[in-house]
């Protein structure tokens, strides 16, 4: 049952050789890899209204300023993770980067932040897409939670099936929504210029407005800058590219840059323009849809492709964050199950502990989008910094031809970055003082896991460990609850192993079934040795490991090996198995972990 409903889920298994067949174009790759970037229009130019309408709406026309300050730092984010595409083109993004050039620390936390980072994109990207949802249909605000997690499972469910098939299904949303936002735009910049808005929405740029200060631009400027999540998410993904991948990969990255460029710009102005206020009912992208078009099909068009996009922006976080597990899990900083590629040649294991962390993140902050969004735009900003300060030290030791305009571009994206990562810490510390829990924690753990891989190398590797003692003998134990088939048939592979003495060892509750078990015993296998056991409180394995030991450590002064083997039957349906007490497993759970003890089971498969 459980197989087939996997293959109708994900499909069939491909081979290993079709793995070029799974990587992207630019077309598929420019919807995938950049619906999270594009999808932060819907929310990011709200981010700036929401700080500055608590000083007023007359300071809504600081959004302007504002914006252009956001787009300067996205050209300069653009133009550094292009040469940074280049320099390191097997992907890895940020992390490889501070790695390389920074030193390790810098390049834990970088990698750390950014599989956090990922895993608040799906959050974030669900949260916000359901808000929408919500928006045009307000009766099931309740709901959200029950949305947002059904959401995250056909997405999980969707990237399983490989990257190639997620791609063509999910482009066509993001391409909606680009197209119904240029709409939007065009039709909103029409109506303004045949003076179908009033102006007298809006306050004039320029007016003064009291109670305005640094600390509130900052704040407002910082809460902007969200909508460049997303960027860094093509430079981590170049091996999704088909070839020449780094080629490909500029220029989608030039693509998105420009797309987003072009839309937040003409929301910003929009929602300036419409004096929207920004509400926890209803999005900015609601509001200027419902004065542009009324609630008509184009409304109900908007704002179902903006819940799509942002619902499908989560997709970035399901391409990006298994690729950066690889390159952590290659360091030995995380498990190496994250390099396992699954059935249809995608890091399955990454995807499905990508799905179950957003799901519990989901459920904690109960899919409020406002109090994820300081703590990813940190998250994103801190790789920011650490990428590009390790791309100037790159310049400065390198010195390759033309590098001075690189070192300059990457200087100020830097320095932009700083100043934004500093800006968050101090405006809105009360909602991201956790990653000074968190962060921490996760290169305390990179550090444990890479020193157990370094403790098990060392201990494996035969130019280091201890050589083996040579083995003298054999004693086994084979633990026995009747006498059965199951019994014999385990019997008679302990006497083929030609051991030097074979104990069967029987565990009593009642004195009166010792005795019985013992005679019945002497007729039937009269050549092996048993021994009973009384069990004073109905506990098979405390009397039975006990034994063990001590078999054990007579052996081990001989060099005789032990080994116990665990008669078990095998019902011919796996639902039977619920019948019948587990006792063979338990007692195999508890002597895996003597040191000096063999454990095997002897399976005896039913017909009935």
């Amino acid at each position: 049952m459980l197989p087939m409903l996997k293959r109708f889920l994900i499909g069939r298994p491909l081979k290993s050789t079709e793995l070029g067949e799974q990587r992207l174009n630019k077309t598929k790759a420019l919807a995938i890899l950049s619906s999270d970037a594009l999808s932060s229009v819907a929310y990011g130019p709200e981010q700036i209204l929401i700080v500055l309408i608590t000083v007023g709406m007359t300071a809504f026309w600081y959004s302007i300023p504002i914006a252009i300050g956001v787009l300067l730092l996205l050209t300069a984010l653009i133009l550094s993770y292009r040469q940074i595409i280049y320099a390191y083109p097997h992907g890895g993004g940020a992390y490889v980067v501070s790695k390389n050039n920074l030193g390790m620390l810098p390049g834990l936390i970088a990698g750390g932040s950014l599989l956090v980072d990922y895993v608040l994109t799906v959050a974030v990207s669900v949260s916000a897409g359901t808000d929408a949802i919500t928006s045009a249909f307000p009766t099931l605000h309740g709901h959200n939670v029950g949305i947002a997690i059904a959401f995250v499972i056909f997405l999980t469910v969707l990237n399983l099936r490989g990257v190639t098939e997620s791609a063509s299904i999910l482009a066509y949303p993001v391409y909606l929504f680009v197209l119904a936002l240029f709409i939007l735009i065009a039709v909103g910049l029409y109506n303004i210029a045949t003076g179908e808005i009033p102006p007298t929405l809006h306050s004039p740029i320029g007016t003064p407005v009291a109670g305005i200060s640094l600390f509130i631009l900052l704040r407002a400027f910082a809460s902007g800058s969200s909508a460049l999540t997303g960027v860094e998410a093509i430079s981590n993904a170049i091996p999704n590219f088909k070839d020449p991948s780094p080629v490909n990969a500029s220029k989608t990255l030039m693509a998105m840059g420009g797309l987003l460029a072009l839309l937040f710009s003409g929301i910003v102005y929009l929602a300036y323009y419409y004096g929207v206020i920004p509400s926890a009912d209803v999005t900015v992208i609601s509001q200027i849809a419902e004065m542009t078009f009324g609630r008509n099909y184009m409304y109900f068009f908007i704002q179902g492709t903006t819940a799509l996009i942002l619902i499908l922006a989560a997709n970035t976080g399901y391409s990006a964050f298994p690729l950066l597990a690889v390159n952590l899990a290659k360091d030995k900083f995380i498990p190496r199950m994250f390099l396992v590629r699954g059935d249809r040649l995608g890091y399955s294991n990454g995807i499905i502990i990508l799905g179950i962390a957003s799901i519990l993140l989901i459920i904690s902050f109960q899919a409020e989008t406002e109090h994820l969004i300081p703590l990813y735009a940190l998250g994103v900003f801190i790789p920011f910094t650490l990428s590009q300060t390790g791309m100037m030290l790159k310049w400065i030791r390198q010195k390759p031809k033309g590098w001075m305009p690189k070192f300059i571009i990457n200087t100020i994206g830097a320095f932009i970055s700083f100043i934004v990562s500093l800006i968050f810490f101090l405006t809105k510390f009360t909602q991201v003082w956790s990653i000074l829990l968190f962060l921490p924690f996760i290169i305390w753990l990179f550090h444990r896991i890479r020193k157990h891989y370094e403790a098990v190398g060392d201990q494996l590797r035969l130019t280091t460990c201890e050589p083996s003692s040579p083995i003298e003998g054999n004693v086994i134990i084979v633990p026995v609850a009747g006498l059965t088939h199951v019994v014999e048939n385990s019997l008679n592979y302990a006497k083929a192993l030609s051991a030097d003495q074979i104990l069967a060892v029987y565990v009593s509750f009642e004195r009166d079934d010792e005795k019985k078990f013992e005679e019945k015993w002497k007729k039937w296998q009269p050549d092996i040795r048993l021994v009973t056991l009384h069990s004073h409180y109905r506990s098979i394995i405390n009397p039975l490991t006990k034994f063990v030991d001590t078999v054990e450590h007579k052996a081990k002064e001989a060099n005789y090996q032990v080994t116990v083997i665990i008669p078990q039957f095998i019902p011919k349906k796996g639902w039977h198995n619920i019948l019948h007490n587990q006792s063979s497993l338990l007692i195999r759970a508890f002597l895996l972990y003597r040191r000096n003890v063999v454990v095997t089971t002897v399976p005896y498969h039913l017909k009935k």
